[in-house]
């Protein structure tokens, strides 16, 4: 069985970070203090990488349960082999 995932619940934290980051944008052009950019440059990072986790958790508990479920090694290999590369670059 197929889930059919959305990911609208996340488009109020990307509307937020998206602020974020445009307001980085004006603090640079305003001459701000550096380390109040680096700030809220990492306040949105965080809240891009707190966002990257939510997908992540909804795609293990969907559409990896499904190739489980459907008893596909092909699919369950694609699947194992994406949230490999996905934890490895998640470390850098």
């Amino acid at each position: 069985m197929k889930s059919t995932i959305t990911h609208s619940e996340n488009k109020t934290r990307l509307a937020r970070i998206e602020g974020q980051v445009k307001a980085v944008s004006r603090m640079i052009d305003d001459g701000e203090y550096c380390i109040d950019i680096i700030t809220q440059i990492q306040a949105a990072r965080a809240a891009l990488q707190s966002v990257s986790k939510l997908i992540l958790e909804k795609h293990l508990k969907n559409c990896v349960v499904d190739a489980f479920e459907s008893n596909d090694q092909a699919e369950i290999d694609q699947k194992t082999e994406e949230i490999l590369k996905v934890i490895k670059r998640m470390e850098k």
